[in-house]
């Protein structure tokens, strides 16, 4: 079976100077075929402790409860490889096409993952080589091993946590189920093990009209059989879970409409937990990348949180600035007149050349400039949590999790590189940053980590 996830994040740039237009995307292929040559493999059954209550070591370390002074990142999960336990046997999210092999011309992603410290077992060959000779592996989020390390890593670096993507248009899909429930049992038990928190983000992108209650259906059945919410890890806010809905009041003519959301998000709310909504940047004036329909404030009223997505809404430190000062001060003060709380977007960088064919680099990083600057925007602006995206996006070139610099050479194929820094420091600059959301440290000790 193959099931496709689209997440169009977003709608064309408007008033970025010299810059072409960018839509955020997000993409999810199932079902390509399988090199016969890795050999089967027994994963056509859940694992016994996948879909149920964790009982695993429980380290407590972040404040479960409650998201005011966090920052948080987005958490994908969404990469397979050939050999890592799925039945189907392909590579997901790291190729363009369906049944395509992890070739030149033929990669979705623009960043290199570094697996150096990545056990054998993690550890996928792709038919690129490195300058070195050596052939260039990737990692799967269906590997256990591999999430608990990634986690390992909040924990060394002083993350907070994560929202694990959970994707709407794949929770009636065998084999997109299976993924996301996987994903989502290892974010649960490596936030338990290294004292993190987590919690649900769903996804709408790409979900047909009429089918919002494939989601009020998953969130009951992780409710019910993995007792998500009562779990020690799980993010809680304002006394209750945190759930989040992703998707909400777009202009990209999208198939489910403003009144379904609206049921979802009265549904969540009556079963008792805290929902933030991911909008549009313009999500309050009405424009732009938001729909024309004052339905989207009505659904903004009745939330807990609100996050105005912004990757790609500007292009570099100076246009941060402005966003800050035009949008984001005017979204604070109206979610603080109306009790509700609010998370600004941050992100690091932007590039998709490999799956769309963009310039490659299109939002600069500037050696850690343009996310130090939107921190320091949110902080200075009041912002008391933010949310970075995210943390292992290598498809839109945005994750800040370890990268390489040595990466492979293709001829139609082109890859980023961390601009020489450390693979760490992206972990290093969020991990400073959230120190100082935590009250740890002044202000001067991130907004000049970047020239260390």
């Amino acid at each position: 079976m193959m099931c496709r996830i689209f997440s169009l994040r977003g709608g064309l740039l408007a008033a970025l100077a010299g810059m072409v237009g960018v839509w955020g995307f997000a993409g999810c292929s199932w079902g390509e075929p399988r090199n016969a040559a890795t050999g089967p493999t027994n994963a056509d059954t859940y694992p016994a402790d996948i879909v149920a209550p964790y009982h695993g070591p429980v380290v407590h370390g972040v404040d479960t409860q409650t998201l005011t002074g966090k920052v948080m990142c987005g958490y994908q999960g969404w990469f397979g490889a050939p050999g890592d336990g799925r039945p189907d046997h392909n590579w997901q999210h790291w190729t363009k096409n369906w049944g395509g092999n992890f070739t030149d011309g033929n990669v979705k992603v623009d960043l290199w993952p570094d697996v150096s410290e990545l056990g054998d077992s993690e550890r996928f060959a792709t038919a690129f080589q490195l300058p070195d000779g050596r052939p260039a592996e990737v990692f799967s989020s269906y590997e256990k091993a591999t999430v608990l390390r990634h986690f390992q890593w909040m924990h060394d670096y002083g993350l907070d946590g994560v929202f694990v993507q959970r994707f709407a248009n794949g929770l009636k899909n065998p084999s997109s189920l299976r993924h996301c429930n996987t994903v989502l049992a290892s974010c649960r038990e490596g936030a338990n093990r290294y004292g993190r928190t987590y919690a649900v983000m769903y996804d709408l992108s790409g979900l047909p009209g009429g089918r919002i209650a494939d989601v009020m259906d998953d969130w009951r059945m992780l409710r019910r059989d993995m007792t998500i919410t009562a779990d020690p890890a799980y993010l809680h806010h304002r006394g209750k879970p945190v759930v989040a809905v992703w998707g909400i009041g777009f202009s990209d003519h999208r198939d489910y409409t403003l009144a379904e959301c609206r049921r979802l998000v009265e549904f969540l709310k009556q079963d008792g937990c805290t929902v933030m909504i991911g909008v549009p940047a313009h999500w309050r004036e009405l424009r732009d990348d938001a729909l024309d329909n004052p339905e989207l404030l009505k659904i903004a009223a009745a939330a807990d949180i609100i996050s105005p997505w912004t990757v790609g809404r500007y292009g570099d430190p100076a246009g941060a600035e402005r966003y800050a000062e035009q949008q984001l001060k005017p979204d604070l003060a109206w979610c603080r007149q109306r009790g509700i709380d609010y998370l600004p977007v941050v992100f690091p960088g932007f590039s998709w050349h490999n799956m769309k064919g963009g310039p490659l680099n299109q939002i600069p990083r500037l050696h850690g400039k343009f996310l130090q600057t939107q921190f320091a925007q949110a902080w200075q602006a009041g912002a008391t949590m933010a949310y970075v995206a995210m943390f292992d996006e290598v498809d839109e070139g945005t994750a800040i999790f370890k990268c390489a610099n040595a990466v492979p050479e293709g001829e139609r194929s082109q890859f980023l590189t961390y601009e020489g820094l450390p693979s760490d420091f992206y972990l290093k600059l969020v991990g400073a940053a959230t120190r100082q959301f935590h009250g740890e440290t002044n202000a001067a000790a991130w907004l000049t980590l970047r020239n260390r």
